[in-house]
């Protein structure tokens, strides 16, 4: 009986151990609110890729629309390991984060939290110098920082402000991505894979300070030429990952963009690497190759 009564405490006791090893999932807050693109859609994708393999646990803080609700806005970052950004103010300038608001992001990523630039979101805000320092590059004028373009020896040269064009981009299509710089986010990828449907941004500008490129494409609809598509930014004791990844324009459902297996991977991945400085979630088997594109079914992401 004494035996059976040991062998009974041994085994709750490594059922507990084990319940206390399992991580709690990352909270990750995403915010968004306003942008030219399809922020509805953006957000509640993004949501889904992150939260269906379990390990986040993603909240939405919408800017309020109404502009005396909106200057009150002021979510407290602090409860999140990671903060997405999917706002964006091209179109209409006067739509901007409230002050209170912007100065808790800066902090927030100084002090080292996470932050992903979720395509157009780095369109935005011209106007706010400390976001362009953690953004790195952005749609901006050519007046407005240094452009990065890569050469066919992969390397990186800085074109000054005023050289050049305005950030831009030619039709979408469908990228060969090429690895550019070795990152944990990318181990593991084959060094070049197509994605669909892409917008590969041209003369992307910013201060470009303390970045790091990852990959880069070369634009076969405008350019001819070869520019970055992700790179991550040291912003303080935090970390920045901003692409032109991404595209979700209004009208469309489930785009192949996002239902590209290679795009969701790099989501999973780089919120992963920004929440912890490591990556575990697995680069999967049908990941895509340089000569094939590898989609999830249409049906796979049903409208919330």
């Amino acid at each position: 009986m004494l035996k059976i009564c040991l062998l009974f405490i041994l085994s709750v006791f490594i059922t507990l151990s084990v319940l206390a090893q399992k991580k709690k999932p990352i909270p990750v807050l995403i915010v968004d609110g306003f942008s030219n693109h399809d922020w509805k859609q953006t957000t509640a994708i993004t949501k889904w890729i992150l939260e269906e393999n379990g390990r986040f646990l993603v909240e939405v803080s919408t800017i309020p629309a109404d502009s005396l609700n909106r200057s009150a806005w002021n979510p407290d970052f602090s409860k999140y390991v990671l903060i997405i950004q999917n706002t964006n103010n091209i179109q209409k300038p006067s739509l901007r984060w409230p002050r209170q608001a912007e100065k808790q992001l800066e902090k927030y990523v100084s002090n080292g939290g996470g932050l992903y630039i979720l395509h157009s979101a780095n369109n935005a805000f011209p106007h706010w110098k400390e976001y362009d320092k953690m953004i790195g590059l952005g749609w901006r004028r050519a007046s407005e920082g240094y452009a990065l373009e890569v050469d066919g020896a992969k390397n990186i040269s800085r074109i000054p402000p005023n050289e050049g064009e305005g950030t831009g981009h030619g039709e979408r299509f469908n990228a060969l991505i090429q690895v550019l710089t070795p990152h944990p986010i990318n181990k593991g990828y084959p060094d070049q894979w197509q994605t669909a449907n892409t917008e590969v941004y041209y003369f992307p500008r910013g201060p470009a300070e303390n970045i790091s490129v990852l990959s880069c494409a070369f634009d076969s609809t405008s350019t001819k030429r070869t520019w970055p598509v992700e790179w991550v930014v040291k912003y303080g004791k935090g970390r920045v990952y901003n692409s032109s990844l991404g595209h979700l324009w209004k009208g469309e459902s489930y785009p192949p963009a996002y239902r590209c297996i290679g795009y969701q991977t790099t989501v999973i991945r780089a919120a992963e690497w920004l929440a912890t400085g490591k990556v575990t979630y697995p680069v999967p088997p049908d990941f895509p190759t340089a000569l094939k594109l590898s989609l999830r079914p249409e049906n796979s992401y049903q409208t919330p």
